[in-house]
């Protein structure tokens, strides 16, 4: 019953993603159904697990998400087919000393055999202890199978394996080279999305080649003799709130990061869902509502700001109270104008701040923030929980005097977020509005915030009525 494996790595940067997608890859070849999952806050690893496996990519966070929505997630999806999850991190870090919130927490809750990923990069007999450790930190896990990553040659991978046959109780599943002239593309936030990426086919055949380093029998056998996992959810009825409500999406090259899971919960409540492009489109379709998620604005700047067109129709129509919820990227883009190192571009000019983007990251985690003001969506006192990631901040200030209940600009900018833990837009606060516009570096993830479904389908029949 849910014939299942979770890839799990020492560190970060291990190399869990290539052997997620060599697993998908191999499955795939057997002709299995597979449907992956993504521990943590992350987008650009589930379009690529969405890439290679045909299925959408579904995030399962105990930070973001209560532990009974998550299995029901995984039940509920992964429900005839084989499920593949690759972790966030190394197995066992979390926020504390006790790993809260670890993939080592999410593969207990959910009974999974775990694949250990480790990069042997400058490192041989010493792998051994490496695993030693891993298998006796946490009894309740279950290690099954080991993936040795970045061998050098054949006298490194000689030295490894013998070490752990003789040292280690467990299997080795595969043993991958360091590739020399091919590699999964990479940017400042880790893999470079797919949808940017313009060689699809030369990441294609780096996995290809990747699995079949890949012992293909032994992945299938724990993959098929992963534990029974029993779950009895309680149906509950979704009321149609969203019928004959239609919610525009901006989805395209710049704006990806979107959790699956947000877009389903907005049409599992009736609502019909109408895509954007950023780059193409100059006019917003006949609306109710407009979510624009995360991305890589500053990447795409010149073309963004090219289609001038498209922002001033968002602005007019924020102008005339159309709800708009911008997180992050999207966020960035309706703001003032934004710097890179190419220049200062205009952007929807809806927000007054100007934003430049840095070299390193300026916020990076988790968060929860407290609603603390009126706004459209959330009602006051609701605590998000949440993550942020970005690289860019507010440069500009100093030239406003930010009252939060009368704001004192032209155009109204009121913060509603009390950021009780991460930075926000600026001295600990977040979730600007502008009439029922609003911003936030916050991702939130739908199963663990249903206020925010909810809110944008009560404002958007609101405005459709008026």
């Amino acid at each position: 019953m849910f014939p299942r494996i979770f890839i799990a790595g020492v560190r970060g940067g291990s190399g869990k993603t290539t052997v997620t997608l060599a697993i998908i890859s191999i499955l795939k070849k057997l002709g299995l159904n597979v449907i992956t999952f993504k521990k943590g806050p992350d987008y650009i690893d589930s379009g690529w697990l969405n890439l290679f496996s045909n299925n959408p990519c579904y995030n399962l966070d105990t930070f973001m998400m209560p532990k009974d929505k998550i299995i029901h997630s995984f039940i509920s999806r992964a429900k005839g087919k084989v499920a593949v999850i690759e972790g966030n991190r190394g197995l066992f870090d979390g926020l504390d000393a006790e790993g809260s919130v670890s993939s080592a927490e999410l593969a207990k809750l959910l009974k999974s055999p775990i694949i250990l990923v480790v990069d042997c990069t400058k490192i041989t007999r010493s792998v051994a202890a490496l695993i030693n450790g891993f298998l006796n930190f946490d009894r309740e896990l279950e290690i099954k199978g080991v993936v040795l990553n970045q061998i050098a040659n054949a006298r490194h991978e000689k030295i490894i394996k013998d070490s752990i046959k003789k040292y280690c109780s467990i299997q080795i599943v595969g043993a991958i080279p360091r590739f020399k002239n091919i590699k999964m593309p990479e940017r400042h936030m880790g893999l470079l999305p797919y949808q940017e990426h313009e060689r699809i086919e030369e990441a294609k055949e780096f996995i290809q080649k990747a699995s079949e380093y890949l012992e293909e029998d032994k992945i299938l056998q724990i993959v098929k003799n992963a534990p029974t996992l029993e779950y009895n959810p309680q149906n509950k009825e979704i009321p149609p709130i969203g019928k004959g409500l239609k919610i525009g999406i901006i989805r395209d090259k710049v704006f990806q990061f979107y959790y699956e899971e947000n877009l389903e919960e907005l049409k599992k409540h009736g609502a019909y869902l109408v895509f954007i492009n950023s780059l193409e489109d100059k006019k917003l379709p006949e609306i109710d509502a407009l979510y624009i998620g995360g991305g890589f604005p500053e990447t795409n700047v010149k073309y963004l700001s090219n289609n001038m067109e498209l922002m001033r129709e968002i602005k007019d129509q924020a102008d005339k109270g159309l709800p708009i919820y911008a997180e992050c990227g999207g966020f960035m883009y309706l703001c003032k104008s934004l710097a890179t190192e190419e220049g200062e571009f205009p952007m929807a000019d809806i927000f007054p701040f100007r934003l430049k983007m840095f070299r390193k990251p300026q916020a990076h985690g988790y968060v929860i923030a407290k609603i603390f003001q009126n706004n459209p969506f959330y009602p006051l006192g609701t605590e998000l929980r949440g993550h942020e990631f970005h690289y860019s901040k507010v440069i500009n200030h100093e030239e406003f005097t930010y009252c939060l209940h009368n704001s004192p600009l032209e155009i109204t900018n009121n913060f509603t977020f009390k950021m009780l833990r991460g930075e926000g837009i600026m001295e600990s606060l977040d979730g600007v509005v502008y009439k029922n516009t609003l911003g936030t570096y916050v991702h939130i993830h739908a199963l663990g915030t249903e206020e925010w479904v909810m809110g944008i389908l009560r404002k958007a029949r609101q405005y459709k009525e008026n």
